[in-house]
């Protein structure tokens, strides 16, 4: 039986780390709070390997990875062993769920062809805010005119995907940490890729696809992920799913106010270690760490 397809009523929180990097404070704090939120509940705790930037994404990250969310005794219940098999649960090995998604996006007429490069967005958008966590908004270039006839089927693999955002609209969530946040469609964000010409799906997609299948009940990540809620609650509401919960944290930063990043190699968990700090040792630090706002 699919491990993915049991049903559970129970709650069901998942860690979603990507390979492109050592794991750092601002990932710990992160994960730190989810383990905790299922510990609470009582619930499930997924891993996902979240490898699907082929170009950065390493084994060794991955191994890595593993290992400094063990010694943290983050401890989850679904998802690959340390130096077991990753399947169903690393990206790489899930296209088949993601091209069945976008197949249902394109029966729904929500996605369109985009041939745009992003030279050609970034000479379409110069003014400063038209920019929002993704890159400039996209300025529309490619999207089909009200009552242009539906396109017809091509292979995602030959060119960009956008989903169509509904213009003007107000897309509200509650967090659970951050309270009530609401984005407008067309001016917080514009319309998004769901699959790059170089057969990839995107990070939007491949996330609400892989957080369906797995029934995860509370997402738990970093407040830099708020817009994307938005996106993402556009592409549960076009399959037919529900969404979950959202729990957003806030964001570590260095003494310079800027948020870690996996160029922080000073404050990777790894790097942490080999000085012989332990787990507590980290969550104190974590305390005592600034904060960005959102």
């Amino acid at each position: 039986m699919d491990t993915l397809s049991v049903i559970s009523a129970i709650y069901r929180g998942r860690l979603a780390p990507s390979p492109t990097g050592l794991l750092h404070l601002g990932h710990a704090s992160t994960f730190l709070m989810a383990d905790e939120r299922v510990r609470a509940s009582g619930g499930t705790l997924v891993l996902r390997n979240e490898d699907l930037d082929v170009q950065r994404s390493r084994h060794e990250f991955y191994h890595a990875i593993l290992e400094d969310l063990a010694w943290l005794d983050i401890r989850w219940q679904e998802g690959p062993d340390i130096g077991g098999p990753s399947c169903p649960y690393s990206q790489s090995e899930r296209r088949e769920h993601y091209l069945a998604a976008w197949c249902a996006l394109f029966d729904g007429g929500f996605i369109y062809t985009c041939r745009c490069s992003r030279k050609d967005l970034a000479q379409a958008v110069s003014a400063p805010q038209a920019n929002d966590d993704e890159g400039p908004i996209y300025p529309g270039t490619c999207r089909p005119k009200a009552g242009e006839a539906h396109q017809e089927y091509t292979d995602p693999a030959q060119t960009n995907w956008r989903f169509r955002v509904p213009e003007g609209e107000v897309i509200e969530f509650d967090d659970r940490h951050f309270g009530h946040q609401r984005f407008t469609a067309g001016t917080d964000f514009g319309d998004f890729l769901v699959w790059r010409r170089d057969d990839v799906p995107s990070y939007q997609l491949a996330c609400v696809v892989d957080d369906i299948a797995m029934q995860i009940t509370e997402v738990v990540r970093g407040a830099d992920l708020l817009r994307s809620t938005a996106r993402q609650i556009l592409l549960y509401r076009a399959l037919g799913a529900k969404p979950p919960e959202w729990y957003h944290c806030p964001l570590i930063t260095d003494a310079d106010g800027q948020r870690l990043a996996k160029r922080h190699d000073a404050l990777a968990i790894r790097t942490l270690r080999k000085q012989g700090k332990r787990p507590e040792d980290i969550r104190q630090m974590l305390r005592s760490m600034p904060f960005s706002a959102i």
